[in-house]
């Protein structure tokens, strides 16, 4: 029995954290409900960065998003990034854990990005794998996000809602929508984002997010979206949002915004939007 520890995330605006937005969230968080770290930032033994998170733990429920486990790897997990999450977690107790539908090591190097992975039967054993591997460890059930993606692989035989419903299926995993990631998949690989999220199972979903991404063109000349996570979530995102909580209720909602990371106003505008659309749905 996988344990739900912490009871999962309240359905109201979430925000990463920032070490630089500290004292500003201790003094006002406004509508901000939940925080999210991502863990490999916080898997020393000490100093400032756990102190501060042990203090705001106290006030926030925690949400703990991995970026670093390769999840779709050819290779096994690595055994001691594994134990380390798990220590985190273990005096953390988070309200969620979440990783990503992607892979970023070979051959023991580590890539510093989340590369696409074709959706066939054999990388579908290998992700359930690995992900019932996480579970196992950490004791708890996983959330897994939609990627975005920039290129389709040939040998790709099932559609990516598909293929993260059988996931969830196999292994008793939740998902985390990232609605920003369909807006960015669905733009540069020419299909309909709408009809995407109308698939998606969002009875599943545990912890929706929405960032901002920027704007370029290929080598054709055609639009080029990338998930940067460094600027304002834009209109049609936010329309899209607006279109999954209707259908499927409110949902804990992280504004995700890693790069020229603004003041905290910033921030709290934009959770304070998210909050403004949930309220009529919850």
């Amino acid at each position: 029995m996988l344990d739900q520890t912490g009871g999962g995330l309240p359905a109201k605006p979430g925000t990463g954290y920032k070490p630089q937005h500290f004292a500003s969230i201790m003094a006002d968080p406004g509508p901000v409900g939940w925080l999210e770290i991502h863990a490999e930032n916080y898997m020393g033994d000490g100093g400032r960065p756990l102190a501060q998170l042990r203090c705001l733990a106290e006030r926030f429920p925690i949400s703990v998003h991995g970026v670093g486990l390769s999840i779709g790897g050819e290779g096994r997990l690595d055994k001691d990034h594994l134990d380390r999450l798990r220590s985190l977690c273990g005096w953390l107790n988070p309200a969620s854990f979440s990783e990503h539908l992607a892979w970023s090591t070979h051959d023991g190097a580590f890539l510093n990005d989340l590369l696409p992975l074709p959706y066939t039967a054999a990388t579908l054993a290998r992700v359930c794998d690995h992900i019932d591997e996480v579970q196992e460890v950490l004791g708890r059930r996983m959330l897994l996000e939609n990627p975005s993606t920039y290129v389709a692989f040939a040998e790709t035989t099932m559609d990516e809602v598909a293929f993260l419903t059988q996931i969830a299926q196999r292994t008793g995993c939740g998902l985390l929508l990232d609605v920003n990631n369909v807006y960015v998949s669905g733009t540069n690989q020419n299909y309909d984002p709408e009809a995407y999220l109308d698939a998606f199972p969002l009875t599943l979903v545990g912890e929706i997010h929405l960032g901002g991404h920027s704007e370029d063109r290929d080598d054709h000349g055609n639009r080029l979206l990338i998930d940067s996570h460094g600027a304002e979530v834009v209109d049609p995102v936010w329309a899209l949002y607006a279109r999954v909580i209707a259908r499927g209720g409110p949902r804990p909602t992280l504004i995700e915004w890693d790069n020229d990371v603004p003041d905290w106003s910033v921030l709290q505008a934009e959770a304070a939007r998210a909050a403004r659309m949930l309220e009529p749905v919850a």
